[in-house]
């Protein structure tokens, strides 16, 4: 199994079209012997072309130097190839492949959609050193469509990948092709010309008429993306995928609950999804802050001098957070394939299309209950100070109340500019401040833990011991930054959009 991020152009061509010297251009020195190449490929998609509408394509290929399973994903401005080896007589895309696009496939069977047959003349284009800076791909295409109307095409087209060359190179390779006639594809994709004009393709909502409104729908379908989107690394393992998960179904929690009034959905049905958003920030917070905490405490050991790290300390830690840790990741991927996350994946999208086709929201109703997320979060952290033994509570309810008001602020940026966005930032700051507070209160209670257990079982607790007044000194320091953070997060010029 292998996975590139691939940048190519492709070029529709007229008939008379004629491949020009490419010698001199982009440093090419040396354009390589032409490689003849036939390839048939089968185009796999669900029955409502789930694949499609997430612009992913997947198919099986014979023929040409990669044969095998194809799965192209959108990647930044550009795709990603993950290509898996295909077996004789194998018709069923391998679990390497279906894992990774089950966020969009939810469950439904994978069946032939069209089939694409290319006689393809490749040529690379190799600079003075004779590394392959593209590779032009001429490709005479005949498609047939295995769905609808079963609809037959023939076309010609090139293609431009580039290999050892820079964006640049790509930019003057561009540019010398247009000049003899070629034109860029108004079609993404081979696949999106053999389905066929005629067949119907996912329906895609009008974009909200309001400002308001388009800020709001905006904000709910990129956090919902982002947990599609981020899917596949999760179940991968990848540690920032986790993070970047867990802080859109964040995003989507605090949306639900502040803006609630705007969404146009049932008050029981926001409650049903909010606690179905809350679940699987819990799984996924589960995993991360073992993450987190590993790392964390792997590096106070190290600020220790050797002589105060005194038995298998760093060991026992790493250990029994890893096992912990593993354990919530199995916990996370076993739900990840139930049927309770594709339910929660669908009421997304239901979501997402109940908002966006909502009535009119104008800016001063997006303002107002940013400026209500904004007070409930001035409140808390007012109220913990004198709170006594409570303190620590408190500063943790202003942190989650602090975090929903920068979610309410990003959401608020495209219609209040440059102010929400900074107040935003400041929130970020003084949710920081708070947080590193909060992480010192439950790194010092879980070195208490093993420090009984330790002690428990015979061995020196003294090295959790020191860590633990340590973190209680952290704890400290960390709240002699809030008053500083609190002033920068209420000054007018930063509120002022607010009213």
């Amino acid at each position: 199994m292998a996975e590139k991020l691939e940048v190519e152009r492709k070029y529709e061509l007229p008939e008379d079209f004629a491949m020009p010297s490419m010698i001199g251009i982009a440093g090419v020195a040396r354009v390589t012997a032409p490689d003849d190449q036939r390839l048939d490929a089968t185009y796999y998609d669900t029955v409502g072309l789930r694949l499609t509408s997430g612009r992913v394509t997947l198919r099986r290929r014979t023929g040409g130097n990669d044969a095998g399973w194809h799965l192209k994903r959108p990647s930044g401005g550009e795709r990603s190839e993950l290509q898996v080896p295909a077996k004789a007589r194998q018709r069923t895309a391998p679990p390497e492949i279906t894992t990774q696009v089950r966020a969009l496939t939810r469950g439904e069977p994978l069946q032939p959609i069209a089939r694409v047959r290319t006689h393809r003349i490749e040529r690379g284009l190799q600079n003075a050193a004779g590394a392959t800076i593209a590779l032009v791909a001429d490709d005479t295409v005949d498609t047939e469509s295995l769905i609808g109307a079963g609809v037959v095409q023939h076309w010609r087209e090139l293609e431009v990948e580039l290999v050892d060359g820079s964006p640049a190179d790509l930019t003057r390779i561009d540019k010398a092709l247009r000049a003899a006639g070629a034109r860029p594809s108004a079609s993404p994709s081979k696949l999106s010309l053999a389905l066929g004009p005629d067949h119907p393709r996912p329906a895609t909502a009008a974009a909200p008429r309001s400002a308001g409104r388009r800020a709001l729908a905006d904000y709910v379908a990129a956090a919902r993306d982002a947990v599609v989107g981020h899917d596949p690394e999760v179940r991968a393992g990848d540690a920032e995928a986790v993070h970047r998960m867990r802080v859109a179904t964040r995003r989507l929690r605090s949306t639900l609950r502040t803006f609630a009034p705007l969404l146009d959905v049932s008050e029981g049905d926001l409650d049903r999804l909010h606690d179905e958003v809350k679940w699987l920030t819990g799984l996924l917070g589960e995993v991360r802050d073992g993450d987190v905490m590993a790392q964390r405490l792997a590096d106070l050991l190290a600020a220790e001098p050797v002589e105060l790290v005194i038995g298998p300390v760093p060991a026992r830690i790493a250990q029994r957070l890893a096992a912990s840790t593993e354990d919530a990741r199995r916990r996370l991927i076993a739900e990840l394939d139930g049927q309770r996350y594709i339910t929660l994946l669908n009421d997304l999208d239901a979501l997402v299309a109940a908002v966006g086709g909502a009535g009119r929201v104008g800016k001063r109703e997006v303002r107002h209950l940013a400026r209500r997320a904004v007070r409930r979060a001035d409140r808390r952290l007012a109220a913990a100070a004198g709170a006594g033994a409570q303190t620590d509570e408190r500063l943790h309810e202003a942190r989650k109340a602090y975090k929903r008001a920068r979610y309410a602020a990003e959401l608020a940026t495209p219609i209040a500019g440059t102010p929400a966005a900074k107040l935003a930032d400041r929130f970020t700051d003084l949710q920081d401040v708070l947080g590193s507070h909060q992480d010192a209160i439950v790194t010092a209670e879980l070195l208490r833990t093993y420090g009984l257990r330790a002690f428990a079982e015979g061995e020196n607790a003294f090295t959790y011991g020191l860590l633990h007044a340590r973190q209680a000194e952290h704890g400290r320091a960390a709240l002699a930054a809030l008053p500083r953070a609190r002033r920068r997060a209420g000054r007018a010029k930063v509120r002022r959009w607010l009213s």
